[in-house]
């Protein structure tokens, strides 16, 4: 997301990325989504209508919405506005923003014109070519708007005055000071916050505590010891590694740990900063892809895999038909109408390869499911204010009771809140890794590039290419992005 998800999917675009489509056909979920997810899940879109976003203008009646300033109400909110707010209604579906909306009319007499979609390019397209999009978005899933192309097109809010306002909870502290360092990372473009990516996903490995007891299997800690597991399941007719292979941002979870594993921050930083070097030269890249490959020469990937979407596949895993499943933490919740009740999710950090530069406990985490204010939202004090408040302790609760995920905001749910096994494995992964967490940037700043790579990776697991040819391609397109001015302000230190 999560998300982006075609994730989060994720989101998407990776994250992403980050949740899914809850089966639709055809509309997949989160960077980082990712998904971050996420999370470059679909392709950038066409030049038409980037030009209509860049050239898209509408009447400016903002000034109808605005309200006097005070310390409790820092942007102006106007009572009796309304505020249009659109949400991606994925693996986490949309009944926490309804939460909101249910509270910020207590709060502010503000009400809410709410819409939960997964068609978000298909029905906020029409409106950003108009001139006229909604106050605030969580813009995710596999029909994301790719973040780096709305900022290009001057489309996004910098988002500073927000996070440089008073937090809701203690006025004394801004809210950006509230965050878990690094979680506003995934939002930034030429060096500007332009998405705030609100809720902690973790990404890896998944498999079922049950199914792992029954067949005696010890959860690996080693590449070595996962492709052991994968060969046992085969033996047994059960599919080792399970991917969603409609959308192969998934699969490249499994790639991307394993290059930062075996390199370090160095490998990671690497393909962020468009190395030259980046896969085509990169040890830890060279010797990620051939593991990767190793499964699918084997056989160890669950039968049919890569023709399904998200949640086929993973409705499958839910059926025990394979060991593992890679995703983000929205899992658990895109799952729950098709996982069983003894199932036992459990997350798993991606097994390293030998003499990896990362642990085991070592783990991909990071901010994901982007929400994002447009430039010409109707209501922008309101908009504003809503945001604010997602950052606040109570809001923060209401997302975990309705969506069982944790956000960015540091302690930020209550510890009465019961989250599910999976979710409540990733907290424990999170607390294992300490400062060994991980993040890449390129699947937000670069959609285009980040759709080349999942494309190769799609021709890799089917077998139609070679890891020396998805090395090439994952370099053709790191290199191509290069050449454009404007990736020079997007750099990791």
């Amino acid at each position: 997301m999560g998300s982006t998800s075609a994730e989060n999917e994720g989101t998407g675009s990776a994250q992403n990325t980050g949740a899914g489509d809850n089966g639709t056909t055809g509309v997949g979920r989160r960077a980082l989504i990712k998904r971050s997810a996420a999370l470059g899940l679909i392709s950038v879109p066409t030049m038409s209508f980037l030009s209509a976003c860049a050239s898209g203008g509408g009447d400016d009646d903002s000034g109808d919405n605005e309200g006097k300033t005070s310390d409790s109400n820092p942007f102006g909110v106007k009572e009796g506005t309304k505020l249009d707010v659109v949400i991606f209604k994925g693996g986490y579906g949309d009944d926490y923003a309804k939460a909101w909306e249910a509270a910020f009319k207590k709060k502010w007499g503000v009400t809410s014109v709410h819409t939960g979609t997964q068609e978000i390019t298909g029905k906020l397209q029409p409106r950003f070519n108009a001139g006229n999009p909604p106050d605030i978005v969580d813009d995710s899933g596999a029909q994301q708007i790719p973040i780096d192309v709305l900022h290009k097109n001057k489309q996004l809010l910098d988002l500073a005055e927000v996070l440089d306002a008073p937090s809701a909870d203690d006025p004394d502290k801004k809210v950006r000071d509230t965050l878990i360092p690094g979680t506003l990372d995934a939002g930034m473009q030429e060096g500007k916050v332009v998405a705030l990516n609100y809720i902690y996903t973790v990404w890896g490995l998944w498999y079922s505590g049950k199914l792992f007891k029954e067949k005696g299997w010890e959860a690996p800690k080693t590449w070595d010891e996962f492709l052991a597991i994968c060969k046992d399941a085969k033996s047994q007719g059960i599919g080792g590694l399970a991917h969603q292979g409609k959308y192969p941002y998934y699969i490249n979870v499994a790639i991307m740990d394993l290059i930062a594993k075996k390199g370090g921050l160095d490998a990671m930083k690497a393909i962020d900063n468009l190395d030259p070097k980046a896969f085509v030269g990169s040890e830890a890249a060279t010797e990620a892809i051939e593991a990767i490959y190793e499964v699918v020469e084997k056989g160890y990937l669950m039968p049919g895999t890569n023709g399904l979407t998200h949640t086929e596949s993973q409705t499958r895993w839910n059926q025990y038909k394979a060991a593992f499943i890679t995703s983000g933490s929205w899992l658990e919740n895109e799952q729950l109408k098709t996982t069983p009740d003894d199932f036992d999710m459990k997350f798993l950090p991606m097994p390293p390869l030998t003499d990896s530069a990362l642990p085991f406990e070592a783990i991909r985490a990071g901010s994901g499911e982007p929400f994002i204010i447009p430039a010409k939202a109707k209501n922008l004090p309101a908009a504003k204010e809503f945001m604010r408040l997602m950052l606040s302790k109570e809001w923060s609760t209401l997302f975990a009771k309705e969506a069982n995920s944790l956000t960015i905001l540091k302690d930020g749910v209550d510890p009465n809140v019961q989250l599910r096994p999976g979710t409540a494995s990733t907290v424990d992964a999170s607390k294992a890794a300490g400062d060994n967490t991980f993040r890449y940037l390129y699947t937000e700043w670069y959609s285009e590039m980040g759709t080349a790579i999942e494309n190769a990776s799609n021709e890799l697991m089917a077998k139609r290419i070679q890891p020396k040819e998805w090395l090439k391609r994952a370099q053709t397109a790191v290199d191509k992005q290069a050449k454009d001015p404007a990736s020079k302000q997007n750099r990791r230190d």
